[in-house]
């Protein structure tokens, strides 16, 4: 699937009275612009950049552009002293999220060239070259009381990887926002019966994230299966064997099966536009629904790793954290509780149905089932640790008062003894101890359901729920 890029707006700031003073400074500052468009462009996001903005008026004309681009981020560069006037119409106009940038172009004036300067007006004009946070505080009152949220990076133009890593997360942090705009959930079935922790306001859904929710049928799912073709049965089949471990006691009938609701899915998929999924069906008293719903483990994997989360039980919010990991490249596997190791300090975590096949530990293998705990039929499961090493866990979670919360965890995830019975099945270790960690988990009140993805990403998210306007919160 084509990633979402957002369209990041860059004004440089400074003041048009210090150009005809100081030679020079002007195309230098410009330059320092320039160069900033090129770094935040490398971190996949498009970047319309309006240059240097050194007045009010053009303040004011820089904010009618930026709605005219359709921004989703405003990055505003100090560059050096410019008025807190030059800025708010901008912002006002633009109605975006601001990253203020406090950028000196080196760790610190070279003074003992400087003092050797025997113009005192170059002198300034170099002095003025490396003024960009002196403008920051005033910018930052005004802002405040204009009632405009921001957000501060501090740091140098060059030779500053901190600075800049939380600038390239900003930017993956808009990737992932813009994405959620445009987010197109596809939604099959109906919620698992008594589960009321994930039943979702999907207005409210629409109203924080953005997206659109495309109600499908099972019916339809099912007409589709017949239309599959027996070589697209056979191609289906060959392409599973290459991405998963198929264990010998697999029949080839049931791989068929699996394979041709597989091929079914995808043409769900793209003729709905869907950039995400959740499904829940029992398929008691049609057989034809039945034996659609009760082979579709393989075909939601593999559209899992595409880049299409799909998550079971009807589950909402958490197939938008899916979402939220897997665009920014941690992956997203669909994860619950399973049980607590006290003698080793881990948490067991996994689910049963999808799992994310491009964060696995090894090859993900594939079982049959005789039974699908809970729910109707059997068929082909897939099982599969998430790959060893640092790990983060993602729930979206309601707040109580019609808004939504980021619940973030970091851990790792271990070798060890897992339940082999055809689920994901994965071994946490937490800094705060498996207890800890529950009792801090659940005090938020999250639905039993959350995205597990790989790498140490709490940051990110602490960023993308910055730009949604909703808390986060992180217990380890």
């Amino acid at each position: 699937m084509t990633k979402q890029r957002a369209r990041v707006g860059l004004v440089g700031l400074g003041l048009k009275a210090y150009w005809a003073q100081f030679e020079g400074l002007e195309g230098r500052l410009t330059g320092y612009v320039d160069k900033v468009a090129e770094k935040i462009g490398r971190d996949g996001v498009e970047v319309v950049n309006l240059g240097l903005i050194d007045t009010p008026q053009k303040g004011m004309q820089a904010g009618h552009q930026l709605r005219r681009e359709d921004v989703d981020l405003l990055v505003i560069y100090a560059t050096t002293y410019a008025l807190s006037s030059t800025v708010l119409p901008m912002v006002q106009r633009a109605k975006v999220p601001v990253i203020l940038l406090n950028l000196q172009p080196k760790a610190a004036i070279d003074y003992a060239s400087f003092n050797r300067l025997k113009d005192r007006t170059a002198m300034t004009g170099e002095w003025l070259a490396y003024c960009a946070t002196c403008p920051i505080p005033e910018i930052a009152n005004v802002f405040r009381r204009a009632g405009i949220r921001f957000h501060q990076v501090t740091g140098m133009l060059e030779d500053d990887p901190v600075c800049w890593q939380e600038i390239g997360e900003w930017m993956q942090a808009a990737n992932v926002v813009q994405a959620l705009a445009h987010n197109r959930v596809g939604l099959m079935g109906h919620y698992y019966s008594g589960m009321m922790d994930i039943v979702t306001d999907l207005t409210a859904v629409c109203a924080h994230f953005g997206g659109h929710f495309e109600m499908l049928e099972v019916d339809a799912l099912s007409h589709l299966r017949e239309q599959v073709s027996e070589d697209e049965v056979a191609a289906r089949v060959r392409e599973m064997e290459a991405h998963f471990d198929v264990q010998a006691d697999c029949s080839a009938f049931e791989m068929k099966r699996a394979a041709k609701t597989s091929v079914a899915l995808d043409r769900m998929v793209a003729g709905n536009e869907l950039t995400s999924m959740a499904y829940f069906y029992s398929g008691s008293g049609n057989a034809a629904n039945e034996d659609t719903m009760s082979s579709i483990i393989l075909g939601t994997s593999l559209l899992t790793a595409r880049g299409v989360p799909v998550a079971g039980e009807y589950e909402v919010k958490n197939v938008l954290a899916m979402k939220i990991m897997d665009e920014l490249g941690a992956g997203g596997s669909f994860t619950e509780f399973y049980a607590m190791d006290f003698s080793d300090d881990v948490v067991l975590m996994g689910h049963d149905g999808p799992g994310h096949i491009g964060i696995a530990e090894g090859k993900c293998k594939v079982r049959p089932l005789e039974v699908y705990h809970g729910k109707v039929g059997s068929g082909l499961s897939v099982e599969m640790s998430v790959r060893y090493g640092p790990v983060t866990i993602l729930s979206v979670v309601e707040d109580g008062a019609g808004g939504f919360l980021l619940l973030i965890a970091e851990g790792m995830c271990e070798s060890g003894p897992t339940l082999e019975i055809g689920n994901t099945n994965s071994r946490y270790r937490f800094s705060v101890g498996a207890r800890g960690f529950m009792n801090a988990w659940n005090g938020h009140g999250p639905a039993h359901h959350c995205a597990a993805g790989v790498g140490h990403v709490a940051g990110r998210l602490e960023k993308v729920a910055a730009l949604l306007g909703i808390r986060a919160v992180r217990v380890c």
